[in-house]
This record gives structure tokens, sequence and C-alpha cells, in this order.
């Protein structure tokens, strides 16, 4: 089956990708995340057809029921909200958790990794507007929370993931990439610890990309801008 709808996206959206990066004079790359929230298993594999090569799934329950289906040929990140009881079922499917929110999260992902011989990347979680609504680590937080995760040896820290408030990201994406910058050198035992890979920023979604981008994002999570919008 060909989804045109989604051929025209992709240029669309890869386009205003990299002229944001040139705009922003940055050489590096920047991931297109496919967020596959409500989308069924034929479209994210024609999708990845098209080029896509990471794919983000908010749910757990959602993502157990694509898995077999869908095309390995794409990396897989978890992006949702994560409870300690469903870590257990995903992380053998998944190749990063983007949404560690709590050191009690990412201490039961350390344990279940643990158990399959497996080192998992992960993003921490940042509630950047302070919202009372929203979990992550407060930006005040983040330096003593990463001190702590070193100690985690099945865990490797790879940077920094946010979801402003509704419409403002633009006023919090410098204090993200400010974080990100703040928080990109870190030592143990005055020896470079083997779990700390500080590399990523996912920040940016379908209505403020480019501003991420700008403000030096290196993952885009987009949705409703590449597959439509969604049917709930």
């Amino acid at each position: 089956m060909v989804y045109s709808e989604v051929v025209g996206n992709y240029k669309r959206i890869s386009d205003k990708i990299e002229n944001a990066r040139i705009k922003a004079g940055r050489t590096d790359k920047i991931r297109l995340m496919a967020v596959t929230k409500t989308v069924d298993v034929q479209k994210i594999n024609f999708a990845i057809s098209q080029g896509i090569d990471l794919v983000g799934e908010n749910r757990v329950q959602e993502l157990l029921s694509k898995y077999d289906e869908m095309d390995k040929t794409a990396e897989i990140h978890l992006i949702g909200t994560l409870q300690t009881n469903k870590v257990k079922y995903i992380c053998d499917k998944v190749s990063m958790i983007q949404s560690v929110d709590s050191i009690k999260l990412a201490t039961e992902i350390n344990k279940r990794c643990e158990k399959i011989s497996k080192v998992m990347d992960v993003l921490l979680e940042v509630n950047i507007g302070r919202e009372e609504s929203k979990g992550g680590f407060s930006p005040e937080q983040l330096n003593s929370a990463i001190g702590e995760l070193l100690s985690l040896p099945n865990i490797r820290l790879r940077g920094l993931m946010t979801i402003p408030p509704f419409g403002e990201g633009e006023k919090y994406f410098p204090e993200m990439y400010k974080l990100y910058v703040d928080n990109s050198v870190k030592k143990v035992d005055n020896r470079s610890n083997d779990n700390f890979k500080w590399d990523t920023l996912s920040m940016g979604m379908s209505d403020d990309f480019e501003e991420a981008i700008q403000n030096g994002a290196n993952i885009v999570r987009i949705g409703s801008a590449l597959f439509g919008k969604r049917i709930y």
C-alpha cells in the first residue's frame, strides 16, 4: 500500500530540518523520529521503507501490540511515560528509553537490563516548564541525579529530553540547551565513566521542531506532521 501523504510530508519535513540546520550554522546530524502513537503498523513500515530510521512509541501496550510486525531496520525508542512495573516488557525491544523521569525508574531499568546482559541507552526527561501536571527532573535536580545514575552499570546516560509547555518551546529551548551543555562533562573517581556518552538532546515536535533545531536539538519527534492528524 502506498501512503502518498507520508511521502510528501516526509520530503517537506526533511527539507525544513535541513534548512533549519543550515540557518543555525550547524554541521552535525539531526535525526527525524517518526512518532507512531495510534499509527497502524502498515503505515509505519511504509514510512520506514521511505527512509525513516528512527521510530518513537509512547505506550508500552501499543508497542507490544505492533512489535512483531514492525520493520526492525528502524531503531525503536520508547518516548512516553513508563511505569516501573512495565519496564520488564520492553527492555529487549527498544534501543533507548527517552522518558526516564526518576531515580526509581532508572534503577528498575538497570535491574531488568542486568538480567538480560544489556546496557540501555537513556535520556533524562526534564520538566523544563516546572509543570505540576508533568513528571520529570526539575532543572535544579539534574546535576545530583546524574551523579547518582552514573553508579548504575546497565544504563548509559546519553542526554536530555523535554516536552515544554504547549506553545512555549521557543521560550524554554535555550534553557534546555544550556542544561545539556552544562551537564555534558562528568567524572567518576577522576575517570571517564563508560556509562556516560552525552550526545543527545531530544526536543521539538511537529509545531516547533525548527525552533528546537535552532537551539541545539539533534532529535526532533514528529508525529502528526508526518502521518496526519491522529484518530483517537
